[in-house]
């Protein structure tokens, strides 16, 4: 028989257990019911929860020691420990079932695992889509979360979620189909309608849980990451791939035109975009750096260059001197004749060939990386056609012969495409000499040796269609493994875009227009423009985002007319409004120091958000993060400008009716508060995602 010592052992131990068991399941319950807000997180409730917790464990321990001891005597207080040790067992196992009842009820309703595993890559994936979704998959189990999930979209006939019913192309007849969903729907925590129109099943989220969910994830993935940079909208899809961007591409010696500002802008974008999605990203600037206009450029340099000049501004000399030798080159053959001779000789190596030229281009990419910083646009590397090394192109053309694809025309050697609808792709010229094509494809090569991409992107105007479509299609035909790797991404033209005087030739001219109308918009209103501290710098950013705005309000592939009237309005959808949009939600907490510091979500009653226009705001917020997803599809900035204009509009609808400053219910001001925070945290988000600079005063 055990002594009194190894029997206390051995009841620590049983208690032990029986207390990691009971730890596990009061948890879980608790982080579940926080999770999806079936329960209002009071701090009472929470401080109950650990004195039973702490009460429970002192029962196990007290119970398995007079268990062990034998009690002999049936005395009145050791039969009352007994007991109490018993029911305090009782009390934490059923702790332990609504624990494990809860998780239970989350991922019945939620299937969280299935749709983690490839619909939601992310913890603030919308998990109120996810509800309606696993409504549909539990009537009909032939399809998977994942399929519906992926077909659910936003605000039809009133409600908050639509699907589409045919798209599965499911058998029978659709009204028979939705007549089955319909007949096995129970309301629940998260869905509490679904009504059938046609060929579409609409969902009604419950308002008390959309109101908490959204917020307390927008709150959480804003300030509470590991990462410590705001995560909300973010995810992990494209977590351990690598990128490669090819985006901007001025020509050296000519204007930085609107269709490398175009190109400029969306590609900027399309970097954040693919950076907010977990890929590694590179962005490269692939500059017309190479060509026999820099045959001319040395030839006329030697006429009419000026150092000076060239050292002020050799993007704005070196296009004066191209302008000029042009002109003697349309009177005199033999200038692009000599021109053609130099270029030969840069190609061939000669220093004396190219030491200019080497100045005359990192003087251009220091003016070009200028440009870049008021746009809010970097570059991981600067590169050009001069930097394709002359071997990476004869293995280019060497592999090419191998495999039969080349063929000689006039001493010129090309490929033929004609199979494929797309003519003849020189290669080489006459004398040897590369072109686009041949640097193209040796850059191609050389970058994935380097890289060794999931993806390379190639943004370029869709004037180019042809010429990247005979790239893709040779690369293809060289038999690389990655040439499906590789994606051309086309936007359309700028069209009337000039200044009040004349044509606009330079990026800066038209920075500098913007900004002059923005400041003087400002200046309007005196007390404003008075507390803005630095009003150049503001009037730029406004000015900078009606630029950009404009562009990307577009879809990209469409042409769109540049108006300067429509870009530089503070009114309807344009960039200046963007940011007075944002100005505005920044403003609220300087106008309500009282409220601050706001109490931590779970101490704010998101139940007095009862105005129709703080739900229409909450619930945009939550379908940001889908958002995120469907431009990562299609490449198109224009879904998250809708996006922040849509946000915008339904801030602007709120603002007279859900008031902060003088109301009266300090509770109701504190949760309007904390949603007029939690939009601007996400529209500055969504324009961060654009390039664009958030301003807090203008």
């Amino acid at each position: 028989m055990l002594d009194g010592f190894d029997k206390m052992c051995k009841a620590s131990v049983m208690t032990a257990h029986t207390f990691a068991v009971f730890c596990m399941g009061s948890t879980n319950a608790f982080l579940n019911l926080r999770l999806y807000s079936m329960w209002d997180r009071r701090p009472r409730a929470l401080l109950a929860l650990w004195v039973a917790f702490v009460v429970t464990s002192l029962g196990l321990f007290v119970s398995n020691v007079t268990t062990e001891i034998e009690i002999e005597a049936a005395g009145l207080v050791n039969l009352i420990v007994y007991f109490a040790g018993r029911l305090s067992v009782a009390f934490g196992l059923a702790f332990v079932v609504w624990g494990l009842h809860s998780i239970a009820l989350a991922r019945l309703v939620l299937n969280v695992e299935a749709v983690k595993a490839k619909a939601m890559t992310q913890a603030q994936s919308p998990i109120l889509a996810a509800a309606a979704a696993k409504i549909v998959v539990d009537a009909l189990p032939q399809l998977s979360v994942e399929q519906v999930y992926a077909g659910v979209d936003y605000g039809k006939k009133g409600a908050d979620f639509t699907i589409a019913l045919p798209r599965f192309r499911l058998p029978g007849k659709v009204d028979e189909v939705a007549k089955t969903v319909l007949s096995q729907f129970q309301p629940n925590d998260w869905i509490e309608n679904v009504i059938h129109d046609k060929a579409f099943l609409h969902f009604t989220c419950r308002t008390t849980t959309l109101l908490r969910l959204v917020l307390t994830q927008v709150h959480d993935l804003t300030y509470n990451t590991a990462s410590k940079q705001p995560e909300y909208g973010t995810n992990t899809l494209g977590k351990g791939k690598k990128m490669v961007i090819e985006y901007s591409s001025p020509n050296i010696a000519k204007a930085f035109h609107v269709g490398h500002l175009r190109s400029t802008i969306i590609g900027a974008f399309i970097t954040n975009l693919y950076r907010a999605c977990g890929w590694e990203v590179v962005g490269v600037n692939y500059l017309g750096d190479w060509g026999t206009q820099f045959g001319l450029i040395a030839v006329g340099f030697e006429k009419y260059g000026n150092e000076e000049a060239l050292e002020q501004d050799a993007i704005k000399h070196l296009l004066e001197i191209y302008v000029k030798v042009n002109a003697d080159a349309e009177k005199d053959p033999s200038v692009k004749a000599e021109a053609a001779k130099f270029f030969k000789r840069m190609e061939d190596g000669d220093e004396s060939a190219l030491v200019n030229w080497r100045k005359w281009r990192d003087l251009s990419i220091k003016k070009y990386a200028e440009e870049y910083k008021r746009l809010n646009v970097t570059f991981d590397e600067y590169i050009g056609e001069s930097l394709v090394g002359r071997e990476w192109m004869d293995k280019a053309v060497e592999r090419l012969t191998a495999l039969n694809l080349i063929e000689d025309h006039d001493g010129a050697k090309l490929v033929n495409l004609e199979k494929w609808k797309m003519g003849r792709a020189v290669l080489l010229k006459k004398d040897g000499s590369s072109i686009y094509l041949t640097r193209d494809i040796a850059g191609a090569v050389e970058r994935y040796n380097k890289y060794k991409f999931d993806k390379h992107i190639y943004l370029i105007s869709s004037q180019q269609d042809l010429h990247m479509a005979q790239f893709m299609k040779i690369i293809e035909l060289m038999e690389f493994p990655w040439a499906d790797r590789v994606q051309h991404v086309n936007y359309g033209l700028v069209l009337g875009m000039s200044t009040r005087k004349g044509t606009v030739v330079f990026l800066d001219q038209i920075i500098k227009e913007a900004a002059s109308v923005m400041h003087e918009q400002m200046k309007k209103n005196e007390d404003k423009y008075n507390a803005v501290e630095n009003p150049e710098y503001v009037s730029e950013e406004i000015g900078i985002s009606a630029v950009k705005i404009q562009d990307m309000a577009a879809k990209r592939i469409n042409n769109y007319t540049f108006n300067w009237d429509r870009m530089l309005s503070f009114e309807g959808d344009t960039g200046p409004y963007l940011q007075y949009a944002h100005v505005r939600l920044a403003s609220i907490g300087r106008k309500n120091p009282e409220l601050l510091p706001l109490p931590e979500p779970a101490a704010i009653d998101t139940s007095l958000l009862t105005e129709p226009s703080a739900r229409d705001i909450i619930f945009l917020l939550g379908t940001y993060p889908d958002v995120v997803k469907t431009a990562i599809r299609t490449h198109e900035p224009s879904a998250v400008v809708t996006f922040a204009f849509r946000l915008s509009h339904a801030i602007s609808s709120a603002w007279e009716a859900v008031i902060v400053k003088g109301e009266p219910d300090i509770e109701k001001a504190r949760a309007r508060l904390w949603m007029y925070i939690c939009a601007r945290d996400v529209l500055g988000a969504a324009m961060r995602l654009l390039s664009l600079r958030p301003l807090e005063r203008m």
